[in-house]
């Protein structure tokens, strides 16, 4: 849906965006990860046809977005940071007001406003000016005003800035259904590593300009990670000196470290069940286990730490 080759954009000396080659695609949600400034905005607006690249290509839906940028426009939605609406108007009347814009008919544009505010949960607040609207609120409307054109594809551009923990998780999971139920393919771009694991099939990282890493987190982890796919932390009752010995010949486990009475097991697969089966066979009492797996974050401090950033 998504392909971007050798994609460049330089402003005077400074490169904003670096060779960037990518593919995302139908149906997924890609989460393009990074710190302010690492170039996420600019290679979107390249995506959107809102300002040319300095070199490469960018198509989406197959359309090449700088040549034909309005034709890419009535297959995208996007959702910036910042949400316009007219806020002396209510959520229904903007809704509408674009709907109209869209050249769907008075009595279309009404029934569709209608289904899209029940949708993103604002049906009780149609009624009510947008100026009174909430961060989180104006955000849901801002989706359904995406959503009105039936786009093949959502670009989120740091949608959940400003809004608060309960407001961020019903988003998500909004923009989660969507991409499940509609088969919509969802570029979320963000520099909050949390939200981008809830929900990403995919992830990016996006440092100075440049895609340094892209795959599922399960691959990023063991390429990391030498292929200590998670950790298994054990606790005991008492004392087994054999125990270590024990769980270092499971298949699958790279290393057994005893550090202050707990079990240290860092594996190549999920293999805490056969942990957990050792200790008890043992004779040993198992008091806790945990299941620690590489998250984004990890996967994020190790490339800064390795200097691949």
């Amino acid at each position: 849906m998504i392909v971007l080759t050798g994609l460049t954009k330089r402003y005077g000396s400074f490169t904003a965006v670096d060779n960037l080659h990518l593919t995302i695609r139908k149906g997924e949600i890609f989460g393009l990860l990074g710190p302010n400034g690492a170039g996420k905005s600019t290679t979107i607006l390249m995506m959107l046809g809102l300002t040319d690249p300095t070199a490469g290509t960018v198509e989406v839906c197959g359309i090449n977005s700088t040549s034909h940028p309005i034709d890419v426009k009535r297959k995208v939605g996007y959702l910036p940071e910042d949400v316009g609406f007219y806020d002396d108007r209510t959520g229904m009347e903007n809704l509408i007001y674009i709907a109209r814009l869209n050249g769907l008919s008075a009595r279309e544009a009404e029934e569709k406003a209608s289904a899209l505010l029940r949708r993103v949960g604002l049906a009780a607040d149609a009624g009510k000016k947008t100026g009174k609207y909430s961060r989180g609120m104006r955000q849901r409307l801002g989706l359904a005003e995406v959503l009105i054109k039936n786009p093949e594809i959502i670009i989120l551009d740091e949608p959940t800035s400003g809004i608060d923990p309960s407001g961020v998780r019903e988003f998500m999971e909004l923009i989660l259904r969507l991409s499940r139920e509609d088969g919509i393919t969802v570029l979320f771009s963000s520099h909050h590593l949390h939200q981008v694991q809830q929900i990403c099939d995919r992830v990016g990282l996006f440092v100075k300009g440049r895609l340094i890493a892209e795959g599922d987190i399960d691959g990023l982890s063991q390429q990391l990670f030498a292929g200590e796919y998670l950790t298994v932390k054990a606790r005991i009752a008492g004392k087994n000196e054999r125990l270590q010995d024990t769980l270092g010949n499971i298949e699958g486990v790279v290393s057994v470290r005893l550090q202050d009475g707990v079990y240290h097991v860092s594996c190549s697969q999920d293999v805490t069940a056969n942990i957990a089966d050792a200790i008890v066979r043992s004779g040993a009492g198992l008091l806790h286990l945990q299941k620690e797996e590489y998250g984004l974050d990890d996967i994020y401090n190790r490339y800064f730490e390795g200097g691949k950033a």
